[in-house]
């Protein structure tokens, strides 16, 4: 896209006041947003590339303002220009989550990043209706994903009636518990590449653009059963009972229980983790991004440890194992 990246240049001459400055790939996402660094007296800075025929910048700055009174840590808008697709942004560095977390870091990491977590729920508290709702027909639409992208598309899988039954009847049962949660803020993609190590008010939070109103453990889920590191599951449980405390502590969960979170988490993630196995196979197919795939055997290995543990979710659990497990070392 050499002609984008001349418009680009040119919107930055105008937007910084110079004609001397560097501009360097930072990053890109898994929609049609780049990013880059760029590099001007002695500062740097961050430039959204947002194609305005692909992408819409306004969910973004509605997003990051309401973000950033919740007392997070999210990158600032010097500047934009939305009919272009351009946002100029604060820069966070270039130190992941993901990079920074091992068996030594990850207690202080999580605890940093879910206390940023309860402000946002705190501050979602009563406004709920500032967001889109994570309806039962957005739960759903999520969880087609997997079948149409993963199944479909990626295995070449037909399924027949009973097949399609047990798929739905997991659908149903997981967004039915979805829906029985409290709503709060939630980030929707709060996991290890979108939490950034900083100096201070850690973590930086990104790609926060699809935030809606929803379940209280969706984030939770997103960050402790993350699609690109693993840990032991009694590690997640304790970090959950640490949320746990300090969220009945906050007012955020009423009389739940910790046994009825620790449920809602579980079956949380099955929800999460078919969307995301979905979208991984829909990033290779549709969009040419085949690096997302090799994360599917982990994402998929969630579902299958939790269906295990569920009733309801035991047709579920038969048919990955007849139908999908053999084909995963294959593709």
């Amino acid at each position: 896209m050499p002609q984008r990246v001349e418009q680009l240049k040119r919107w930055l001459r105008n937007t910084l006041g110079h004609v001397d400055f560097q501009i360097t790939p930072a990053s890109s996402d898994a929609s049609f947003r780049r990013y880059f660094r760029v590099a001007c007296d002695g500062q740097t800075h961050i430039v959204m590339d947002a194609p305005p025929d692909r992408e819409d910048c306004g969910p973004y700055l509605r997003v990051a303002s309401a973000f950033l009174d919740a007392g997070l840590n999210v990158p600032r808008v010097l500047d934009s220009d939305t009919q272009l697709g351009f946002l100029l942004l604060t820069d966070m560095g270039d130190r992941l989550y993901l990079d920074a977390l091992d068996n030594q870091t990850a207690g202080p990491l999580y605890d940093d990043a879910i206390d940023a977590l309860l402000r946002l729920q705190r501050h979602g508290a009563g406004r709920e209706s500032f967001l889109p709702p994570y309806d039962h027909a957005l739960l759903i639409k999520e969880m087609t994903l997997f079948g149409d992208w993963y199944l479909g598309r990626h295995l070449g899988l037909s399924l027949g009636a009973a097949q399609q039954r047990t798929l739905d009847s997991a659908y149903d049962f997981l967004a039915a518990s979805a829906l029985e949660q409290p709503r709060v803020w939630v980030h929707r993609d709060y996991h290890s590449r979108n939490l950034m190590v900083t100096g201070t008010n850690n973590p930086g939070v990104l790609d926060f653009q699809d935030a809606v109103t929803g379940p209280v453990t969706y984030d939770l889920v997103s960050l402790l059963r993350d699609c690109y590191i693993a840990w032991p599951r009694d590690a997640v449980e304790r970090w959950v009972e640490n949320y746990f405390g300090r969220a009945q502590a906050a007012g955020l969960l009423g009389g739940v229980q910790f046994m009825a979170l620790l449920r809602w988490f579980d079956l949380m993630g099955v929800q999460r983790h078919l969307k995301a196995t979905g979208i991984f196979a829909r990033l290779k197919h549709r969009d040419g991004k085949p690096g997302y795939l090799r994360d599917i055997p982990r994402t998929l290995g969630y579902v299958l440890d939790v269906s295990g543990r569920f009733p309801e979710l035991a047709e579920l659990r038969k048919f990955l194992d007849t139908a999908v497990v053999p084909r995963l070392a294959a593709f």
